[in-house]
Parts: structure tokens; sequence; C-alpha cells
């Protein structure tokens, strides 16, 4: 169904909102700006604000819903014979071989990351974020399964999976904030992940195999 013009104006003016508290936020930090001051900068009540955010962390989180089902959307897309853990490794190393800013890997990502390090409400955030990436994995791979709910096994294929994802971010993020070459963390990056790969066990590589009766 095509977008109407009202939905279009809402989702424009949602994008500029949070586009003006992210320049104020990496400008003067996340604690130092209040939702008055993003309305007042992006011209609109506060009240307008929040019917948009709940709250700042929103703001500054704009784009976790597509964050959150990350994992699951991998896994729910790999291909015939490819297990969870395999499907998410290759998605990885094809964000990362591409050098892609869905991964951090983009001149200014260390802006952003040092406002979250200085934050302690976006650090929190981050945290519940990454719990929600892991509990959306671990609900699909037990349905895809048909695993009952006392099975422990879903739950901890999603942890394995999800330390994977986070090893990678975390990795990123640190070389980036040391304000590198997104080519040459790319290409390091890769080597971490043949270890990731290597760390894992033949029951985590084959586990959720697409298509395996």
């Amino acid at each position: 169904m095509a977008e109407g013009l009202r939905e279009r104006k809402k989702r424009q003016t949602r994008q500029y909102i949070s586009d003006v508290a992210t320049g104020l936020f990496i400008e003067r930090g996340f604690d130092a700006v209040t939702m008055a001051e993003i309305a007042d900068a992006a011209n609109v009540s506060v009240n307008t604000v929040y019917n948009y955010f709940p709250a700042k962390e929103d703001l500054f989180f704009d784009r976790s819903s597509g964050m959150i089902d990350r994992l699951a959307r991998w896994v729910r897309g790999r291909a015939d014979g490819e297990s969870a853990a395999v499907a998410v490794l290759r998605e990885l190393r094809e964000e990362v071989e591409a050098v892609s800013p869905r991964v951090g890997l983009i001149p200014g990502y260390a802006r952003f990351m040092r406002v979250i390090e200085e934050a302690p409400a976006l650090r929190s955030r981050l945290w519940a974020i990454q719990q929600e990436i892991q509990a959306n994995l671990e609900a699909l791979l037990r349905e895809e399964t048909g695993a009952a709910q006392d099975d422990p096994l879903p739950a901890l294929m999603a942890g394995q999976i999800n330390w994977a994802h986070h090893a990678v971010m975390s990795a990123i993020a640190c070389e980036m904030i040391k304000g590198r070459d997104p080519r040459e963390v790319s290409r390091e990056v890769l080597f971490l992940l043949d270890e990731i790969e290597d760390l894992f066990s033949e029951k985590v590589l084959n586990y959720a195999v697409r298509g395996l009766e």
C-alpha cells in the first residue's frame, strides 16, 4: 500500500526531530540537552516531540527497532541447508566486508559512540536493546525448532549467536573510537570473525539448519 500524504509528513517530521536531536547530542552531550531545547531547535512544540518520542533515549536510538530484529531477521532469511549461527556469521561478514555504516564502519561513528560512553542512561538503554535482540532470536529459534518452553537449548543458542554479534560490534566501536580508517578496521574484523567461528562448537554451527528434518 502506498504511503499517504499524512503518513509521509509524520514520518518526515519524526525524522527531522530525530536528526536535530542527534546533532545536539553530538555537539553538547546527551545529558546537557533537554527535550525543550530539542523542540525549540526543531521548531515544534515539546508535546510534539513527546508524541513521537516518549523518552529522550528514544531520540538517540531512533533506529533501534531495526537493530532489535536484526539477528532474528538474518536467521529468518537463511538459505536452505544453512544453520542459524552460520547465517548470522555470513551476514556479519558481508556487512563488514562491504565496510557498511550499518555495523558502524563509517567516519563520524566515534562521535556517536562517545555520546553513549558519557551517558549512563544511554548505556543502560543499549544494554536493554541487546537483551531484546537476544530474546527475539530465542523466540524465533524456539518457534522454528518446535522446542518446548522448558527446553533451554534455544536460549543457549541465542546467547552464543548474540555474543558473536556483540563481540563484532564492540570491536568495531572500540577501533572506530580511536579515529581509525573504516577500511582498516573492516580487514581486522574479518579476521576476528574467523576466530569467532573457530570458537563455536559443531553443535552451535549445526543448530537449526533450514530444511533439515
